[in-house]
């Protein structure tokens, strides 16, 4: 089982990052399963990459779990010692890619996440870092994709709602497919210099923190 991709991987030739665990304030998980075609992921995982390691971990879960058998337990202290989970992938079918729709099947489990003693994510930020094939224009109601793109992020952020985490203003890049090196740079440039102030967001200082959904005992079967 891959550990940990190379920087190579994300365009840049350093070395890998720290092994696991290794507690860190942020915890960026990433998901692209063609890496090697998307020039937005790959640039803003370098970025990332790049970032303190002290403070920043990147999980990368194509290159970590290529046989999609995550170590839930590797992935949960990760997260427990984090403050800030960033989730970095394009927009695949109005959702995330396969492999982390499992991460978060498997990892925010009930009981850790939610539901009777899940609290261990409460009190944390949760920050999406996505982008999308289709412009900005073919996310409006005469556009083909019919809704704007708030509209899909309900999932995204009733998930944050349900663990206690606080849902901070998601960072979009439409239109990824055609963007032009100038902005890619300066797109990534922001992404870094949010990672590198986080918490000192001035659009947070008002944001209120979510005190999560109570989910009753009773609504998974009794396992003994």
């Amino acid at each position: 089982m891959l550990l940990h991709s190379p920087l190579s991987r994300y365009g840049i030739g350093h070395r890998p990052p720290p092994a696991l665990p290794l507690p860190t304030d942020i915890v960026v998980v990433a998901a692209h399963p063609n890496l090697g075609q998307s020039r937005v992921t790959r640039t803003l995982l370098a970025a990332a990459a790049g970032a303190d390691p002290s403070r920043v971990a990147v999980h990368d879960l194509y290159a970590r779990y290529p046989d999609y058998l995550i170590d839930v337990d590797a992935e949960q202290a990760a997260l427990a010692d984090a403050r800030l989970v960033v989730w970095l992938h394009p927009i695949h079918w109005y959702s995330m890619p396969p492999l982390m729709k499992l991460w978060l099947d498997e990892v925010f489990a009930f009981g850790w996440a939610y539901g009777p003693g899940g609290t261990a994510l409460r009190g944390k930020d949760l920050w999406l870092v996505a982008s999308t094939g289709g412009g900005a224009a073919s996310y409006r109601p005469d556009g083909h994709n019919r809704y704007f793109f708030d509209e899909f992020l309900h999932p995204y952020e009733q998930t944050a709602a349900l663990v206690g985490m606080r849902w901070l203003p998601p960072m979009l890049l439409h239109g990824a497919h055609r963007v032009g090196d100038a902005a890619l740079v300066a797109h990534a440039a922001v992404f870094t210099d949010r990672l590198q102030r986080w918490p000192d967001w001035p659009e947070l200082a008002d944001l209120a923190a979510d005190t999560g959904c109570e989910v009753p005992a009773d609504e998974r079967p009794d396992l003994g």
